[in-house]
């Protein structure tokens, strides 16, 4: 059994950063055929909930501790956001370039990237895709202020909820994640295709069924 080494070389592993941000719109049959890239994309804080114990006493002891179900909330923030978001954000429009809100909120999902940096590669050494299901965003707060000698652009932010898909073999989840370092680069790249479209297909988020078994393929 060998000794435990720490901060080997190229073991020294961060993450930061995010980009390539996707909007998926959510259809009708709960799929989200069509995505659209997300400009403008600042960050998104996840915030799970919940997985908390409630003990159980018995006999004068704790006979067992039981968990509550964990939920899988989170924050986004942005300078900007796609048309196809107002949807989701509660706008509707009435008329070229007229929008109004406080309308039924779309579900979507979202895709983006995160860097994986080490001390010998840097940020080169691969990255992590985020896949989220079953979104809704909440309303959320919008301050205009007036342009002064220190401009600074208004961003937006929104809390967001979710609703967990089924997964066969486990729990259902909102969120799934793929680390680039350890996946096969053909099969990747078969699910980057799905996530970002070709020139021949939009882009698609996969179910985590359907990613399951792209990665196993072969």
């Amino acid at each position: 059994m060998a000794k435990l080494v720490w901060d080997e070389v190229g073991k020294r592993l961060y993450e930061t950063g995010i980009e390539r941000g996707v909007l998926f719109p959510q259809d009708a049959n709960g799929d989200y055929p069509a995505g659209v890239a997300w400009n403008g994309l600042i960050s998104v804080t996840e915030s799970p909930s919940g997985a908390e114990p409630s003990p159980q006493y018995a006999d004068n002891i704790k006979y067992v501790e039981l968990m509550s179900t964990e939920e899988f909330g989170a924050t986004i923030e942005a300078f900007t956001y796609p048309d196809e978001f107002g949807a989701c954000d509660g706008t509707a429009s009435i008329g070229t370039g007229a929008l109004i809100g406080q309308q039924a909120r779309q579900g979507f999902g979202l895709c983006y990237r995160t860097v994986i940096g080490n001390d010998v590669a840097g940020e080169a050494l691969g990255y992590k895709l985020h896949l989220i299901y079953g979104a809704k965003a909440s309303p959320s707060e919008k301050a205009y202020s007036t342009i002064n000698d220190s401009p600074e652009a208004i961003t937006f932010s929104w809390d967001v909820t979710t609703t967990p898909v089924p997964v066969t073999g486990h729990k259902p989840t909102s969120t799934l994640v793929i680390d680039s370092t350890k996946v096969l680069p053909a099969k990747l790249a078969a699910l980057e295709d799905l996530l970002y479209g070709t020139a021949s297909n939009p882009a698609t988020l996969p179910t985590p069924n359907e990613v399951m078994t792209l990665l196993a393929a072969g």
